[in-house]
């Protein structure tokens, strides 16, 4: 039932385009009317379709897509009693690495898997090189790095995907209060303003945001029965039907984006009023996009760091700009951050951490200029000063 679920859900929100919250909010509507796959929907009046969504553009839009849908499936099937038709072993290997085969649903496992971090392992990188490490960065990426290392201790029941989003809220939420504090920005807030009124909230290093839950999402789901290596400290969100046992954990969340939510509406010449997770096109941060801005934020700064050619391992070392070379900087970053909240963990309760978590950021994040002229502007980190503030 819950893969069943997962794939009606990729369908209405990757193929038919229904923003997630929308196609949330009508999978239940779906299901009893027996319309749980695309081929199902593809296949039914559009009439009915349109009484369970409630816009005429909206349902003819997921009717087309699974059209759309089915006709490819067909296709596919066809392709693949062809001679020439990709052997099922090797599609498998595509879906297997990385990077998921679009043609092959993903299941949250892939998903999870998909979304790792190179956090750099003792093996590879001891302790004691970091030491010597200083990167270039701006500030913003440092809070995402940093959110998403704490929340690893402060949520450990959020799978990765939610710990990025939630990550990404947190920096939009503190970029745009600095926007405002230097003059770049003016107005209230689209949260001031209560377009996350009804929404439940959390707080990460401080920063109160509002949040979707997300139903149903096992980050364990669809892996291999002797998979060795699951998804980076995912968990899973079933619950335990042990009478006895503790309650089972809060689900996986979403961080919205309330600002394009009130922009989106802006747009399209509807009034301003508080968002809701029934109306169509509530916007969340994608853990993708969030991934994507930490892989390409951070460099080794090779004419700061001291004796790091010795440090580093003989062999041919990647030019600082490339992509190869600044994944392995953020993964020295995301191990040094590692060992500072794995070192408290134990003694501060996760309320405190994230309260010193943000002291912590103030403490190491890069010197720029005061006002406009530092907005965005990159700076050094020093790794051993994020060291020392491990216990």
């Amino acid at each position: 039932m819950a893969a069943q679920l997962q794939a009606l859900l990729r369908f209405l929100s990757q193929d038919a385009k229904v923003p997630l919250a929308s196609a949330m909010g009508k999978v239940k509507e779906l299901q009893a009317a027996g319309l749980d796959n695309a081929q199902n929907i593809s296949s039914a009046n559009l009439k009915t379709i349109q009484s369970i969504f409630k816009d005429d553009k909206i349902a003819k839009q997921v009717h087309n897509a699974a059209k759309r849908v089915t006709k490819q499936g067909d296709k596919r099937a066809a392709s693949d009693d062809s001679p020439s038709a990709t052997s099922p072993q090797k599609r498998a290997k595509t879906a297997s690495g990385n990077k998921l085969d679009r043609n092959i649903p993903a299941t949250p496992f892939q998903i999870e898997s998909a979304l790792s971090l190179p956090i750099t392992s003792p093996h590879e990188q001891p302790e004691e090189y970091l030491s010597d490490i200083i990167l270039t960065t701006n500030r913003a990426p440092l809070v995402l790095a940093f959110a998403v290392i704490a929340t690893k201790y402060t949520m450990p029941e959020q799978p990765l995907s939610s710990r990025l989003s939630l990550a990404q809220a947190v920096v939009s939420a503190n970029s745009r209060s600095k926007a405002v504090s230097i003059g770049l920005e003016s107005g209230r807030s689209a949260e001031e303003e209560g377009w996350g009124k009804g929404q439940p909230t959390i707080k990460i290093l401080g920063r109160e945001i509002a949040v979707l839950k997300r139903w149903d999402y096992d980050p364990n789901e669809g892996a291999p029965p002797d998979a060795e290596d699951r998804p980076e400290e995912s968990q899973s969100t079933l619950p335990s039907s042990t009478p006895d046992s503790p309650p089972p954990p809060p689900p996986p969340l979403w961080g919205l984006d309330l600002e394009s939510l009130r922009r989106k509406s802006n747009e399209s010449g509807k009034p301003a009023h508080g968002g809701s997770s029934n109306e169509p096109g509530l916007p969340i941060y994608t853990a993708e996009s969030a991934r994507a801005y930490l892989l390409k934020s951070f460099i080794i700064d090779k004419n700061e760091n001291a004796g790091d050619n010795s440090k580093l391992p003989k062999k041919k070392v990647p030019k600082p700009e490339s992509p190869l070379e600044k994944e392995r900087a953020l993964g020295l970053l995301l191990r040094a951050l590692d060992i500072v909240f794995a070192s408290w963990a134990a003694t501060l309760s996760p309320e405190e951490l994230d309260k010193r978590a943000w002291m912590w950021y103030l403490r190491v994040r890069p010197d720029v200029q005061s006002g406009v002229a530092g907005w965005g502007e990159k700076g050094k980190v020093k790794l051993a000063d994020i060291l020392a503030l491990k216990r």
